[in-house]
């Protein structure tokens, strides 16, 4: 997933801060406001320290209010030119720094950078509203906005203003000055809350971990886990152990394979209750940003916060979001019985007395996937080394797009693990620079993401600038001589977060706001989840899975019982998936006295049970720890979109299926209407000029095997909403 820097791109300025003589000859030396004077731009990381950010970002603000000034303080009638683009273009040294800052603070974060960010962010936040709420500004945008059908723009240009007129209203632009300063406070207290929020999670999950001293408790754990078990208890000096943690890499294997029931109780206990108690209890934060949040739609007419945040996207309102995921829920709830009926017939044939209990299911979905495809993942990890998954992603795009890759190894990097890419087209010309950082690490936050150190550009002088991208990945750490050995969920977690990349770098908009990523939140992972389909094509597996000891390539025979069993647990993995989403849009339409006494616990129940969630299910995230939604606003009311754009994902792979999966007319559609287009026009305009038509919601529950084989084709149930 990707965050979004709208509002730094868009719109950052505060008061000036007054800097001495002293300060003033120690910021000249600040790598961030002199030229970088490295290869493609690309941030001199080895020559920042702590002591860079804070003056940098300060004086960042302090230019862009003067740039403002000059925007406001003009005798010429607004303009597209002197009040859109110059808006657009302004905060440049505002922009690269924050992006440098947000990206180590959340992949190598330390004491010194959570002091910093306490700071920092508050910061950022008030220059944001100030501007947003600068009647002066807004003057000149709503002018332009006005007058948008007279000034002779084109389309790209009509719908840039649309979109940052909308953004000024939906910021408070329109508020009287009371409640411009109420919303100026909720949106301070907001910040403070996320930065809590992140912080004891980040704790809560280091502070966890589990021990082992007895070799037998490890019984069917794949033993390249268990030897990074032991050397992460090494590296806390306590040789001759095994220790786990909450990380991904460590905690699924053990839910996964571990044959003690009690200690995949432990760890599956560990992970739902993770900051729920104690100091690091994310629960009370919670009651207070849901309360702040129905506040803030409030004050801007909006009768909750989840109509607030779908209204500017694809699906318009919650109830269109809802009724998609409804659609899906009901079938894949069945799946799920059908999935525990066949688990618990198993148990009993092993002889076992109990009942399937929620850290059962992953262990006992892997026994029947192995009973029923006689397929064994950890068999399957021995071809997807990530250094093959990473060519093979890196040929998938050459052969899609026409780009290649080529490592950089003396360009800056943050970390000694990453990895530096020029990104060129067949021509040899430059399209963008490309960064991998793909293990796990204390100071990194959990999960997977995108962002880009640089964004892209081209100026109506001929100007242009290409982008710095770079992913993010919690994958499994090579141990001893054994390189790093990916799971089937990681190879498509990193298929998943190139096709994010792949929208950050091929981006041939020329307007900053409308470039790469900078789409509707509901269209944004229509790149990543199509690019997941390849990853386990039969046609793309020859190309890129080879054993990383023999170099053999992938047999047919394997690659058939991955095709077989591509569907296999389906029920669980959709049901987590929907019913946090559907949580997610609860959450969002609490109002009144509901938002402001809301017991977490007890709510997150009572959904589940209006829901009818299988007991044992849980969802992919309860609220303490669905940073997605609590660590910051970029996907609050909005988890569901990953869902809606899997509709969007599936129906249009299946086209690359009718024609090939590297048919060239369809590759290059979906590279000129998508991946280039960026936020250029309306998305769904967008996917038809790709697709040829609207996408169909049967595509996604065909693609998770969630159609019956004697249904009938439901052609008739198009996406809701849409624009």
């Amino acid at each position: 997933m990707r965050k979004h820097y709208l509002t730094l791109t868009a719109a950052l300025m505060t008061a000036a801060v007054a800097l001495t003589p002293e300060a003033m000859s120690q910021q000249r030396k600040n790598p961030f406001l002199v030229p970088y004077g490295t290869q493609f731009n690309i941030p001199p990381f080895e020559k920042i320290t702590y002591d860079d950010y804070l003056p940098a970002i300060k004086e960042g603000i302090a230019r862009r209010e003067q740039e403002v000034e000059k925007i406001t303080g003009q005798a010429h009638e607004p303009t597209f030119a002197n009040t859109v683009l110059a808006l657009e273009k302004s905060g440049e040294l505002l922009n690269r720094v924050m992006m440098v800052f947000s990206s180590l603070d959340e992949t190598n974060s330390s004491p010194e950078m959570v002091a910093i960010s306490e700071v920092a962010y508050p910061l950022v936040s008030q220059s944001s509203d100030e501007l947003m709420m600068n009647s002066l500004l807004f003057g000149r945008v709503e002018h332009v906005y006005e007058t948008r059908d007279e000034e002779g723009l084109n389309p790209q240009q009509k719908r840039a203003v649309e979109e940052l007129y909308r953004d000024f209203v939906r910021s408070g632009a329109k508020l009287n000055m009371v409640d411009q300063m109420k919303l100026k406070k909720i949106n301070s207290q907001l910040t403070e809350l996320y930065l809590q929020y992140n912080k004891n999670l980040l704790n809560a999950t280091n502070a966890f971990s589990i021990v082992v001293d007895d070799e037998a408790m490890l019984a069917g754990i794949p033993a390249s886990n268990v030897a990074v078990a032991a050397e992460e208890a090494k590296s806390r000096g306590l040789d001759g152990k095994w220790v786990f943690t909450l990380q991904a890499p460590s905690r699924l294997p053990l839910l996964q394979y571990a044959d003690n029931r009690d200690l995949r109780r432990r760890m599956y206990e560990g992970y739902i209750n993770l900051a729920s108690s104690g100091e690091f209890d994310n629960r009370p934060v919670i009651q207070q940003i849901v309360k702040l949040r129905a506040e803030k739609a409030r004050l801007l007419g909006y009768p909750d916060y989840a109509s607030y945040m779908t209204a500017n996207v694809m699906a318009k309102n919650p109830a269109n979001a809802e009724g998609l995921l409804m659609k899906i829920w009901e079938p894949a709830v069945e799946r799920v019985h059908e999935e525990v009926a066949e688990m618990q017939a198993l148990s009993d044939k092993e002889g076992n007395d109990f009942k399937i209990a929620p850290w059962d299911y992953y262990y006992y979905a892997e026994k029947v996937r192995r009973d029923k495809y006689a397929l064994d993942e950890d068999e399957v990890r021995s071809y997807f080394a990530l250094e093959n998954v990473r060519k093979g992603i890196f040929s998938m795009a050459e052969r899609l797009y026409g780009v290649t890759f080529t490592e950089l190894p003396n360009a800056p990097k943050y970390y000694d693990e990453v990895k530096v890419y020029e990104v060129k087209d067949l021509k040899g010309q430059h399209v963008a620079v490309f960064m991998t950082d793909y293990f796990p690490r204390a100071s990194k936050r959990q999960g997977a993401w995108m962002s880009e150190f640089q964004g892209a550009f081209v100026d109506p002088d001929g100007k242009s600038q290409r982008p710095i991208v770079y992913n993010v990945g919690n994958f499994s750490k090579p141990a001893g001589d054994t390189p790093s050995l990916l799971t089937l969920d990681e190879v498509a977690t990193m298929f998943h977060e190139f096709g994010h990349g792949l929208h950050g770098m091929l981006t041939r908009a020329k307007l900053r706001s409308q470039a790469g990523t900078n789409v509707d939140r509901d269209f944004v992972e229509l790149p990543s989840q199509i690019h997941e389909h390849w990853a386990l094509e039969p046609e793309m597996l020859r190309t890129y899975a080879r054993h990383y000891k023999t170099g053999e390539v992938i047999p047919d025979s394997l690659v058939a019982k991955l095709q077989a069993a591509a569907k296999h647990n389906q029920g669980f993995m959709t049901t987590e998936l929907v019913g946090a989403a559907l949580l997610d849009l609860q959450w969002g339409k609490l109002t009144g006295a509901d938002a402001e006494n809301v017991d977490v616990s007890a709510f997150e129940k009572s959904v589940a049970e209006r829901l009818g969630m299988p007991a044992e299910v849980q969802f992919r995230y309860r609220s303490p720890y669905f940073r997605h939604i609590f660590g910051s606003d970029g996907y609050a009311s909005g988890y569901y979109t990953y869902l809606w754009a899997e509709v969007l994902d599936a129906d249009g792979f299946e086209l690359f299926k009718q024609k090939g999966i590297f048919d060239p007319a369809t590759a290059a559609a979906f590279k000129k209407y998508v991946l280039e287009a960026g936020g250029t026009e309306d998305p769904m305009e967008l996917y038809k000029k790709f697709r040829g038509r609207e996408p169909r919601v049967e595509a996604l529950l065909r693609n998770r095997g969630l159609l019956k084989d004697d249904e009938p084709e439901k052609t008739d149930i198009n996406m809701p909403g849409g624009k």
